[in-house]
């Protein structure tokens, strides 16, 4: 009797260890999950201010990334629009996000310029901008894709329309595809958020 009640006190220990060693599921997203992908997020930009700033200054925040211009007809002010959606549908998680701007035609886009766009959208947002050789190592690293492309007497810019969510220890998580509602965006943002889920 006694080694009967000594063997299923060990299988419950047996169990007990399993369940609590299992890991918490993958969380789903409507977005690409980016987590553990080759990426190399930080960066050293200048902002409106004249400041430089790296990735370390939004520790503790979640950092969503897009890169684009301000002369872009369409698909720059249509990330950004919806990035103030998003964040309008985060709630009181909204503070928990930084939305950033990175320039890929710095040669146009000035530190006032970038200022004065990002305030149009939300006084929040940060415009970044660095040299051209810079900006396309930072885009490198982001395995963001542009061109410049003539048009007319002037050019227009080809660019990833991708936008990027960084966690709150500035590692790579989400890809947000241009394509994607300000809900289906939100609710990654607030899934990654809420996530038990460890890299």
């Amino acid at each position: 009797m006694k080694r009967r009640l000594f063997l299923l006190a060990g299988t419950a220990g047996v169990l007990t260890l399993a369940a609590c060693g299992k890991p918490e599921p993958k969380p789903h997203y409507n977005g690409i999950d980016l987590t553990g992908g080759d990426y190399k997020p930080d960066f050293k930009l200048s902002g409106p201010d004249g400041r430089v700033y790296t990735l370390a200054d939004f520790k503790g925040k979640y950092v969503m990334v897009f890169f684009g211009f301000t002369q872009c007809p369409d698909v720059c002010p249509t990330a950004l629009s919806r990035a103030v959606e998003i964040r309008n549908k985060l709630g009181t998680g909204a503070d928990k996000l930084q939305v950033i701007f990175i320039s890929i035609d710095p040669e146009r886009d000035t530190a006032a310029l970038l200022g004065e766009y990002m305030r149009a959208f939300d006084p929040g947002f940060l415009g970044l901008r660095t040299d051209p050789q810079a900006t396309a190592q930072t885009a490198f690293n982001y395995k963001v894709f542009y061109r410049r492309v003539p048009s007319g007497s002037s050019y227009t810019m080809d660019h990833t329309a991708i936008s990027y969510v960084l966690d709150t220890q500035g590692r790579m998580r989400l890809g947000l595809k241009h394509q994607l509602t300000a809900d289906e965006c939100a609710q990654d943002i607030k899934t990654l958020m809420t996530a038990k889920y460890t890299l």
